[in-house]
């Protein structure tokens, strides 16, 4: 019998375009022999929609004239399992849609990937790939991830972390920064990704304007030092906290002469030929990257240490980037949901997309069967014996 695997994607995020891609692809490589696939896209609006359609990347050059042809959805649990039903139920017949044995999360951005989702399914009693809420949120704010991996000894660039509400005193927060760092700087939304609101600013008239772009998507920004002759090198960890293993290096590679990847050079670069349905897979990257022996080792092995301190699972990419000045390496960020899943790290070491996508969904059912062993109730007769006693509940 198959497996009911429900892949999510979409959702309220400025990366949810990004997101129906990475879904599109691994729903591709996904082993149908082995798995029942129900795809499950989210709308801005946060609606839940299913239908054969949702898998077929051309469908959604009209998303309203193919939601149309889908059916909207919801998830419940009764009777210890979660089924997919109808959200506008028939008066006659099932409105049953598929039991739910797994749920595969293939979101990126705020709203989706940062445990909001995950404690969703977690509230279900759902088993599903990736990190578990704690990691998720972590690894989505860039400020909490960088205070954490710095605690422990890992290699963080030091930043200013600023709040909407402190924009009342722009000059105050540019003498903070302006203290704390020579120019350039970069600025950026604490929990977005993509290249999405992120600038680099070379004096103060740039800092203001960078600040003010990075609050039009986020409420919370940080402001950290530019590594002037920078080269990023990403690389890619599959396991969950007892062990995890390392991909290849890559090095992305600049389209033009521009500082930071943008959006468009990471996710449409080959659209002209049809590329732009790939996803991360079209950005132009060495493989492996122009990096030394040692780099290369201290690299990898970082990775997975950060990885498994923070208690990640599934695939993640984390970023790096060396200072070509002075030779350090630091750790930029960690995607707990990479674009593409980033399978093309994994091919150069003969692991075939459709064996990460494996990979992945046994690590959810094992992290469920781990935690279906832990006991979550205490007996007791608290409840009968009438009225409100202890600290939480004391009489009024």
């Amino acid at each position: 019998m198959k497996i009911n695997l429900a892949v999510l994607f979409g959702g309220k995020s400025v990366e949810h375009e990004v997101s129906v891609i990475s879904a599109v692809q691994a729903m591709a490589s996904i082993n149908k022999q082995k798995y029942n696939i129900v795809p499950v896209y989210m709308t801005k609006g946060n609606e839940f929609y299913t239908g054969e359609k949702l898998m077929d990347i051309n469908s959604f050059k009209d998303i309203p004239a193919l939601l149309k042809e889908c059916t909207e959805c919801v998830f419940v649990r009764s009777e210890g399992k979660v089924q997919l039903i109808r959200q506008k139920m028939k008066k006659f017949g099932s409105n049953l849609i598929s039991d739910i044995d797994v749920a595969f999360p293939i979101v990126h951005g705020t709203n989706v990937e940062d445990g909001a989702l995950q404690g969703y399914l977690h509230t279900l009693d759902l088993p599903y790939v990736g990190c578990d809420v704690l990691a998720s949120a972590i690894g989505m704010d860039k400020f909490v991830m960088k205070i954490l991996l710095k605690d422990a000894g890992f290699p963080v660039l030091d930043c200013c972390r600023f709040a909407s509400f402190d924009m009342k005193d722009m000059n105050k927060c540019i003498a903070e920064v302006e203290k704390k760092f020579p120019y350039p700087v970069i600025v950026k939304p604490i929990n977005l990704g993509s290249s999405v609101g992120i600038s680099k600013a070379s004096d103060r008239d740039g800092l203001i304007r960078s600040i003010e772009e990075a609050f039009e998507f986020s409420d919370r920004i940080l402001v950290e030092p530019a590594v002037v002759k920078l080269k990023e090198i990403n690389c890619s960890v599959v396991g969950d906290s007892e062990a995890a293993a390392a991909s290849v290096c890559e090095e992305p590679v600049q389209a033009s002469d521009e500082d930071i990847l943008s959006f468009e050079q990471k996710y449409v670069g080959g659209g002209k030929s049809g590329g732009g349905s790939k996803g991360m897979a079209t950005l132009k990257r060495k493989i492996p990257a122009e990096i030394t022996p040692e780099q290369d080792a201290f690299i990898r092995k970082t990775a997975v240490d950060a990885f498994r301190y923070l208690g990640c699972n599934g695939v993640t990419r984390i970023d790096f980037m060396i200072d070509m000045e002075t030779d350090k390496v630091y750790i930029n960020e960690i995607n707990t949901i990479p674009g593409s899943l980033a399978f093309y790290l994994w091919e150069p070491k003969g692991v075939k997309y459709t064996q990460l996508l494996e990979k992945m969904i046994q690590l959810a059912l094992k992290r469920h069967r781990q935690a279906a062993k832990i006991n979550y109730s205490f007996d007791t007769n608290i409840l009968s014996l009438g009225g409100s006693f202890g600290a939480k509940g004391s009489k009024c």
